[in-house]
């Protein structure tokens, strides 16, 4: 780690991400070097290694900052709302998850990969915010629907939180890719990331209202 404040550390660690995040928008991991990543930041590409030692470990810190915008949004949830219906819970789970598109981009790709070469320290730092994640969709269930007990609420997350791994891929379709499924007959509907999220949301607390 270089030498100097925490704070000028973290800014660069930031720029870093951001960096990464600008061309994740418009391009795939394996298109992405830490070439073009370096380009897009204020000090020498070569600095970067002092930050980050793989490009898994740059998009995994992408990942956690997702992560951390994602909990903002649920904690706005569960503390502006005294509370809330089913069908209002669903609409506003959603609708968090609507505009995290980069999130759900994030999470469709291998973990594997990206966890296997990142160092303890980063993938940790990543898993706390992923619990705490968890941790916040539980508080709001525990808030919004005393009904549940320890064990609908623990098969909630493990329904839901593996589910969001498949939303990207689903809702975010190419042109050819819809060729395909055409011309293949798979007879595929087409719904946004808001309709299925809400869809699921319902189907899991279906009962579950006082």
């Amino acid at each position: 780690m270089p030498r100097g404040s925490e704070e000028l550390t973290n800014a660069r660690k930031a720029e870093i991400i951001n960096a990464c995040a600008k061309l994740y928008d418009t391009k795939n991991f394996k298109e992405i070097t830490l070439k073009e990543i370096g380009e897009k930041t204020s000090f020498t590409r070569t600095s970067i290694y002092n930050y980050f030692q793989t490009k898994e470990e740059i998009f995994l810190a992408l990942l956690q900052q997702e992560y951390e915008k994602w909990i903002v949004d649920l904690n706005e949830m569960l503390h502006n709302n005294k509370t809330m219906s089913a069908e209002q819970f669903a609409d506003c789970l959603a609708r968090s998850l609507e505009k995290r598109e980069r999130l759900l981009k994030l999470m469709s790709m291998n973990h594997y990969d990206m966890e296997a070469n990142s160092r303890m320290e980063n993938l940790v730092a990543f898993k706390t915010v992923y619990g705490n994640s968890m941790r916040t969709v539980t508080s709001c269930l525990q808030k919004f629907f005393p009904r549940m007990t320890a064990g609908d609420i623990q098969e909630f997350i493990y329904a839901f939180f593996p589910f969001l791994f498949g939303v990207y891929p689903y809702t975010v379709v190419t042109d050819k890719q819809k060729e395909a499924m055409e011309k293949a007959n798979a007879n595929y509907v087409f719904l946004s990331i808001y309709e299925i999220t809400k869809s699921i949301v319902r189907k899991l607390l279906q009962g579950m209202e006082q």
